[in-house]
């Protein structure tokens, strides 16, 4: 056998995979061999069959499962020698004209090869890191809602600013028909307000579902319609009072906070409030990471240039999916997907480079305090080392599970690496122009 390469250009090459009679006639002889000896042909007793007919029958068929076999074996090797660094797979050239009656065959595949490139962590302006705070205003709206969360209703006998309103909601046209409570602060608008304001059970109004709440969203909970109903909907809607109760706030006391948190463990507003700012923050911090992960990703994209072999990934990815690609279908994917491609160049190129591979050990800690989180979650503060061993040994029994703690581990290292590598400005930010800023 003989491979050799040709490079057509510094994204693309050719192999050339030559076979002789040599390299396959044995191992297909011998399994020929074995077809005869357990045969069941009409005429021959077992293991009689003359072997003229068995290579006439089943011979041809042999030879190619053999050949394709030694192919890609031979061509799996010669990759991991020559530590060629291929984008997709080797694509085989078209041959019809191959000749199965011959001795030696010769094969041809394209090669998509991945670029040489050096990234460039640090850039010439700062990445800014989001540090989200929770302010006063935030921290003083979560102890009200804490406060009604164990607040109780008190009956009223007609709707104020503070009232919980539960009522039906009906249109025959659109078929709808819910009962919901809704409060004031949901509703857009003075106009829309006043209407409800004063209003007394029994009571029956009109309202135009366009520009009746804050949130369009909200249209899917009260009116129960769905998401493709609610967006842009434009009709008038019966609601008729059947409830008004207003919720009285819980005392802040020590009853309350032992209720949340356990005995003693808060004992006054101050600690409360502290508690709230820190569980807060610490959630923030995920989105802030995620923000910064994401910026420097779509960086990392932008300034990293290099070439990708285009057309023979096209040409590729026609044939790599479960279901075959036209060439435009393909052109289309390849357009989708080339940046997430480039990224994963530049993220593997990274991984190599600074040693960030996840190792087994370090895989089974994250996964350990990971199910120690959850497990706190539900009230389990104190897991015994062996129910943890177990648990945790159940899920590295689980391949998916395992895959999906890697991509959570390893976009862990990355951030960790792009917080003390790159070139980063830290900015504290509420979480309401956070949000306003990059979610709205």
């Amino acid at each position: 056998m003989n491979i050799t390469r040709e490079n057509i250009d510094a994204l693309n090459a050719v192999v050339k995979v030559d076979i002789v009679k040599d390299d396959y006639s044995d191992k297909v002889e011998k399994i020929l061999s074995d077809y005869r000896k357990s045969a069941n042909i009409p005429g021959f007793r077992k293991g009689h069959v003359p072997m003229g007919m068995v290579k006439k029958q089943y011979g041809k068929a042999v030879l190619v499962d053999e050949v394709n076999k030694l192919l890609q074996d031979a061509l799996g090797k010669y990759l991991v020698e020559e530590k060629l660094d291929v984008l997709g797979n080797p694509l085989p050239k078209p041959q019809d004209d191959l000749d199965w009656d011959a001795d030696a065959f010769s094969f041809e595949f394209e090669l998509g090869l991945a670029p040489e490139f050096e990234v460039k962590l640090k850039s010439k302006k700062a990445i800014t890191h989001y540090n989200i705070i929770a302010d006063d205003k935030m921290i003083n709206n979560q102890v009200e809602h804490i406060q009604k969360q164990y607040g109780k209703l008190v009956s009223q006998t007609e709707v104020t600013e503070n009232s919980e309103i539960t009522g039906k909601f009906s249109n025959e046209e659109k078929e709808i028909e819910n009962v919901a409570t809704i409060t004031l602060d949901k509703v857009k608008g003075k106009t829309n307000a006043k209407k409800l304001i004063g209003a007394k059970v029994g009571d029956l109004m009109t309202l135009k579902t366009k520009g009746l709440f804050n949130d369009d969203h909200d249209l899917m909970t009260f009116l129960k319609v769905s998401h493709d109903d609610a967006r842009g909907l434009d009709i008038e809607v019966n609601f008729e009072v059947s409830e008004i109760n207003e919720r009285e706030l819980a005392d802040l006391n020590q009853e309350l906070f032992d209720k949340l948190f356990g005995p003693k463990v808060i004992t006054t507003v101050t600690e409360l409030k502290e508690r709230i700012k820190t569980d807060s923050e610490k959630q923030f911090a995920q989105q802030g990471d995620q923000k910064l992960l994401n910026d420097v990703t779509e960086y990392l994209v932008e300034n990293t240039k290099f070439n990708l072999p285009a057309e023979f990934l096209q040409k590729w990815m026609q044939t790599a999916g479960e279901e075959p690609m036209t060439e435009e279908q393909a052109k289309e994917e390849y357009e989708k997907s080339e940046k997430s491609m480039r990224y994963q160049l530049i993220e593997g190129k990274l991984i190599a480079e600074h040693n960030l591979q996840v190792q087994f050990e370090e895989l089974k800690t994250f996964a350990m305090e990971m199910i120690k989180g959850q497990m706190a979650q539900f009230g389990q503060m104190n897991p015994s080392e062996k129910e943890l061993e177990d648990i945790t040994a159940r899920i590295m029994s689980n391949q998916d599970e395992v895959k999906r703690l890697s991509e959570q581990l390893m976009s862990q290292k990355l951030l960790d690496f792009y917080k003390t590598e790159a070139n980063l400005k830290t900015k504290d930010i509420t979480y309401d122009d956070f949000v306003k800023e990059f979610y709205s």
